[in-house]
């Protein structure tokens, strides 16, 4: 088998007749309605063509024809994983349009659904990554950590994966006073079932409990030898190659660009983040395997497992600053009303914030009518799936999972 010149790339010196391959919608690590047409010869990928598929939502131009508040609804299913997130970006971008700032007490109670719901995406990935890597316990394990986290959110607004609880102007009610422990976390932590807790102290409760359980995580993969092999040293994104290619979050961080939009982001963003203490994770990494490349499949699944950790801090810091301050007055307060009728003004915005995928951006522009002339999003997914040609050349066919995999995309922000 002679070595390219490139050494990430296989050859082999028979060749056979290119064939066509379709991987997908129906493949379950496509998502549904992804499918990426692969070019082969035996065993070895030549060329990968993501089809990104059709949802017909159509949701930028019903965003043109209603108000924002009415428009929230949409921004959850774009990532219906992160809806939490999605909504605070929508929401914040119609806020600087308006000139309009949320109280202090919304904004602590926006970091926190926020980073709960990262960790619950972060979560699902990471399972979901397992199992296509042909581990079924992690997969298991993450569902049944972020079951407990949708219990969380649906005692704050009665949804358990479409919130359109942040709203313009703050969140749509307040956090509840006293909430039943969540029969899940229950039967976890021994505590007797209808018991009545504070919904901040159940999600300390939640977080003193999966704490240990991160060990679990990194026993099942970061460290699983098998694991190991099917990642490390695969679909390797150099720096350069990522910051041409548009690409955010973790799989920009995986590349060793440390760059968050909560410390690098719009101040309208970043001053939810200010008061807090934590690390942007990003490659190398001290504890890495050997075989560990920096941009590769491993990197990127680790950098969410460190956000995991960093998220539970950020929670942890929050539910302090509650305890001190949640019913005095500075922290008074969930919303500013806001009408439908309000008018936007004559203007244009752009604003990204940081979701568990990377940088979600909305455009927004006002003609002093409550509902705005353009609605536009940019999403994270479209920018990362666009480097999966340029990372599945050469590769072999059974390595195409663990690439798209790392990418971790959702689909409902790829096409709209």
């Amino acid at each position: 088998m002679p070595q390219s010149a490139d050494q990430r790339i296989i050859e082999l010196d028979v060749r056979t007749d290119e064939m066509l391959v379709n991987m997908g919608p129906q493949h379950p690590s496509t998502h549904g309605v992804l499918r990426l047409v692969l070019r082969t010869d035996g065993e070895i990928v030549h060329e990968v063509i993501p089809h990104l598929g059709y949802l017909h939502r159509c949701a930028e131009k019903i965003g043109e024809h209603l108000a924002p508040p009415q428009w929230v609804p949409y921004t959850d299913r774009m990532d219906y994983l992160a809806a939490m997130n999605m909504n605070l970006g929508f929401s914040l971008t119609v806020e600087k349009l308006v000139s309009q700032v949320a109280p202090p007490k919304a904004q602590l109670i926006r970091v926190f659904v926020a980073e709960l719901n990262r960790i619950a995406s972060h979560l699902l990935g990471m399972g979901a990554y397992g199992l296509d890597l042909g581990s079924f316990t992690p997969f298991l394990y993450g569902f049944r950590e972020r079951e407990i986290i949708l219990d969380l959110l649906e005692e704050v607004c009665g949804a358990r994966l479409t919130y359109s609880y942040v709203t313009p102007g703050g969140v749509t009610h307040d956090l509840p006073e006293a909430i039943p422990i969540p029969p899940g976390l229950a039967m976890l932590t021994g505590r007797p079932a209808g018991a009545t807790i504070s919904w901040v102290n159940a999600v300390i409760l939640f977080l003193d409990w999966l704490g240990p359980r991160i060990d679990d995580y990194h026993t099942l993969l970061t460290e699983n030898h098998i694991f190991v092999q099917r990642t490390a040293g695969l679909g390797v994104l150099t720096r350069e190659k990522a910051i041409s290619y548009g690409c955010s979050g973790p799989v920009l961080r995986g590349s060793g660009v440390e760059f968050d939009l909560r410390r690098h982001g719009d101040k309208v963003y970043t001053s939810l983040y200010e008061k807090f203490e934590f690390e942007i994770p990003t490659a190398p990494f001290r504890n890495a395997p050997r075989e560990v490349i920096v941009g590769d499949n491993w990197c990127r699944f680790y950098v969410r497992m460190l956000e995991v950790t960093q998220s539970m801090r950020i929670l942890r810091q929050a539910a302090d600053l509650w305890t001190i301050g949640g019913v005095s007055q500075d922290l008074a307060g969930h919303k500013i009303p806001y009408r439908l009728t309000t008018k936007l003004p004559a203007a244009e915005v752009y604003l990204e914030t940081e979701c568990p995928r990377g940088q979600m951006g909305f455009y927004v522009i006002g003609n002093g009518a409550a509902e705005p002339l353009r609605t536009r999003a940019k999403s994270s997914s479209f920018c990362n799936l666009s480097v999966i040609s340029e990372l599945c050349q050469g590769v072999l066919l059974a390595d195409i999972p663990s690439i798209a995999g790392s990418l971790d995309i959702v689909m409902g922000e790829i096409d709209r």
